[in-house]
């Protein structure tokens, strides 16, 4: 062994306390879109998740699909419109999103990480009643009128309930369970809803551990452009406040901070292109990306 080469004694010893305090905890990681990324990536992710199932931790998997959906429409020659970074879902698109994200998208991820060594099932959250899922309103201010009006961004929803039964029954039985962001309505209607509000949702439903919120961004820049390692919700509310938490940026805040108040110890988000983001995070000192933490707590050891 070279002076250059990591000792591999040195590396598990380093992770032992990390191990210990995950062992048994919930894990929810939502995998974004951007961050699936080409094929090696996404057999990189399915190794990771793998691994957390094999030391104990207890994942479970909300992925995206937005680019994936993307090149379908485009292939079926269907043109997407967004407001307020939602795309809106006509029936006929409805059909097209579920398809993709419920189908190729869902089982792609599952395959990853039991050819990696754990066994996973895909699902979505119409499965066993998992989200019941309601009509998403929005309002926007007409810039000349200063009117505020509703938007009909048609079948988009929120998840109004979470079901867990079948979460902790696969969970129960060492199973990983790879959740695909639709739901259901009371009346049976199908309802595209976003991947972070659903990662939010179940980690807060299931009192996770841990939210990872992996995308395609380092984590939340201060502003002088550096990454913050650290915040607390207030401090998230007073960058918002303030306007140097913007953009895209504040839904994934909001997102942590809706789970951090239903019970869930930090909500992290990283870089999920950064190989093993996730294993860096958990088990390394000082983590990745920027935890969001409750008022006075002390998280990453």
């Amino acid at each position: 062994m070279t002076d250059d080469t990591p000792d591999p004694m040195k590396i598990l010893s380093a992770a032992l306390p990390y191990l210990k305090r995950y062992d048994d905890q919930i894990i929810v990681v939502k995998y974004g879109g951007h961050a699936m990324g080409e094929e090696e990536t996404a057999l990189r992710f399915g190794r990771d998740i793998a691994l957390l199932e094999q030391v104990g931790v207890s994942p479970v998997v909300v992925h995206g699909g937005g680019p994936q959906i993307n090149a379908m429409l485009k292939r079926l020659n269907v043109q997407s419109t967004f407001v307020q970074g939602l795309r809106v879902t006509d029936e006929a698109m409805l059909d097209v999103v579920e398809m993709v994200l419920a189908g190729p998208v869902n089982k792609q991820v599952a395959e990853a990480i039991t050819r990696a060594g754990a066994l996973a099932v895909g699902i979505s959250g119409k499965d066993g009643g998992l989200i019941r899922a309601r009509k998403l309103l929005r309002t926007m201010r007409d810039p000349g009128s200063h009117i505020e009006q509703v938007l009909d961004l048609g079948f988009v929803g929120e998840p109004e309930a979470v079901d867990t039964r079948v979460l902790k029954l696969l969970i129960g039985a060492d199973i990983v369970p790879v959740v695909a962001p639709v739901g259901v309505g009371v009346d049976g209607q199908t309802y595209n809803i976003n991947a972070d509000t659903v990662a939010g949702a179940i980690a807060g439903a299931l009192g996770a551990e841990r939210l990872l919120m992996l995308t395609d961004v380092s984590g939340v820049k201060g502003p002088d452009g550096a990454l913050i390692p650290e915040m607390t919700v207030a401090e998230v509310r007073a960058g918002i406040e303030a306007g140097w938490i913007s953009g895209g940026m504040i839904p994934k805040v909001e997102t942590c901070i809706y789970a951090i108040e239903k019970g869930v110890q930090g909500a992290v988000i990283l870089d999920g292109r950064v190989p093993h983001a996730v294993l860096h995070e958990l088990f390394t000192e000082g983590g990745a990306g920027t935890l969001i933490k409750p008022a006075g707590t002390l998280i990453r050891p």
